[in-house]
């Protein structure tokens, strides 16, 4: 079972900010003097947490800046409802790259998480 997974932020404090505020994710430790945030899944606090780490030098930021420079995302969240969540983060003011589109294996969106990052919304 995979107990805490991370992704790479320019800033831990807005990624913070941006994950629970506009994404809905819950905190579970928030210490923003070390620069520490881990959120997680409002429909599974017990799940698998996310590590708002911050970036660590040229090789990180190559290897992320690569990742959103080819449009590839750096995590993918799942939905039962696409289209719903679709529309619920962009009137948060979520901007996407990629509106819903069906591809073999499901429905995708993808947008930015404004900390360096591209992000899938996938439905099966």
């Amino acid at each position: 079972k995979i107990a805490v997974t991370s992704v790479s932020v320019y800033d831990p404090v807005e990624a913070f900010m941006f994950y629970t505020q506009k994404l809905g994710f819950r905190e579970r430790l928030f210490e923003p003097e070390h620069g520490l945030a881990i959120v997680v899944s409002p429909e599974d606090e017990d799940g698998t947490a996310l590590l708002l780490e911050p970036r660590g030098g040229q090789g990180s930021d190559a290897y992320f800046d690569g990742l959103y420079n080819s449009g590839l995302p750096a995590i993918v969240f799942s939905t039962d409802d696409i289209d719903a969540e679709f529309e619920r983060l962009k009137d948060a003011g979520i901007v996407f790259r990629q509106p819903p589109t069906k591809t073999g294996r499901g429905t995708q969106a993808l947008f930015e998480d404004t900390c360096g990052n591209l992000i899938q919304l996938f439905q099966a």
